[in-house]
């Protein structure tokens, strides 16, 4: 995956209207949850082998375990075909922190980073905006 010239708002906008409404409120929660961190769409083939748009907040690298040097968000959000997901690519001690969270985050579907739902009111948007804000705490102290 690779970042493109296209806006995350662009990317919203062109969603339908009940997508855009979901998309919107999550962006600006987790605009409002980063204040000082950069947003960019992010297309490509993704894990698994499918084609993603998926907007991107925060840049930062990381080394993979055959040594590339990968270049990746710190939070995404993208409509997949019939659910919503949110990764958040932040890990404390051994545990990703959306595994530490998952009990919190209301009748929702986690997996090591990713947070999959089908509506809006099954996520739990105070416990999604705090692990945002642990994700980037973690993020900045590793990075100092």
């Amino acid at each position: 995956m690779e970042r493109v010239e296209t806006t995350p708002e662009e990317y919203i906008e062109s969603q339908e209207t009940e997508i855009k409404a979901v998309l919107t409120e999550l962006h600006e929660l987790i605009k409002s949850s980063l204040p000082d961190v950069d947003n960019c769409l992010w297309e490509g083939i993704f894990w698994g082998g499918s084609e993603q748009r998926i907007i991107g907040y925060g840049h930062w690298s990381y080394q993979r375990s055959d040594k590339k040097q990968v270049e990746w968000f710190l939070i995404g959000l993208t409509r997949q075909k019939n659910y919503y997901s949110i990764y958040v690519n932040a890990v404390e001690g051994r545990k990703y922190l959306t595994e530490i969270y998952s009990s919190r985050l209301g009748k929702v579907k986690t997996g090591k980073s990713s947070i999959g739902f089908r509506k809006l009111e099954d996520l739990d948007l105070d416990v999604l905006r705090e692990l945002i804000q642990h994700a980037y705490k973690t993020t900045s102290d590793s990075d100092s």
